[in-house]
């Protein structure tokens, strides 16, 4: 345990935290009787943990983007792929309690078996000491996920509508701000997106480009794409 602190950076206090996150369901059904705690409900709550520190980064770090777009990143970001990836980082598998049947069937190796303990050691480490150090935890793996994910390539709706309506010569897109409330810390504004003279989209956002992309979006919905 103190190998996997180092690789994680975080020293518990109650090292039976990270022990029972460490502990899969078969090898605590091989020693019953033995009051060992499996880590199933750490992952419940790791998995709470883990996705509204993802979802307050990146609605932070991610202003342009609109909401199903923050929903995607955000989904992409929580997988089992992903978590399974993190947690080949700092060699998870190699640490798990398992069955002798589960051991030697690879399942230090398995994705969902991983990607569970990722989860667990997450809330092992909320538990222990709190959001601050859970966050850090979990932004150490995250942060360059999303730059990875910002590199693929990304389609927005304004683009995509522009593209569409580009193909009729003469046809022409138009953003009109329709109104803007609330203080300036919090602002909400609402556009409409225009073909020549017809409203074609609307929508709202914290920002000018959320708000635009969100019009954008209902246009192509309504055009059927």
């Amino acid at each position: 345990m103190k190998e996997l602190e180092k690789l994680i950076d975080y020293n518990f206090s109650n090292k039976k935290l990270l022990q029972q996150a460490l502990t899969h369901s078969s090898y605590a059904n091989e020693h019953r009787g033995s009051n060992i705690k499996h880590n199933e409900r750490l992952e419940f709550l790791g998995d709470a943990v883990l996705s509204i520190v993802v979802a307050d980064y990146i609605y932070a770090n991610c202003p342009d983007l609109p909401e199903g777009e923050l929903t995607k990143l955000r989904s992409a970001l929580v997988c089992e792929k992903a978590l399974f990836k993190f947690g080949k980082m700092i060699k998870l598998g190699s640490f798990l309690y398992l069955s002798k049947g589960e051991k030697n069937g690879g399942g230090a190796e398995r994705p969902s078996i991983v990607a569970d303990a990722f989860e667990a050691v997450i809330a092992a480490i909320y538990l222990d000491g709190g959001m601050e150090p859970a966050k850090k935890h979990i932004l150490r793996f995250v942060i360059p996920e999303i730059k990875n994910q910002s590199q693929k390539p990304f389609k927005d709706y304004k683009t995509t509508l522009q593209e569409i309506v580009q193909k009729n010569p003469g046809e022409k897109i138009e953003y009109i701000l329709t109104s803007e409330s609330g203080p300036d810390h919090n602002k909400h504004f609402v556009f409409e997106v225009h073909l020549n003279s017809n409203v074609i989209g609307k929508g709202g956002g914290r920002s000018k480009k959320e708000a635009e992309q969100n019009a954008a979006r209902e246009a192509l919905e309504l055009m059927g794409y």
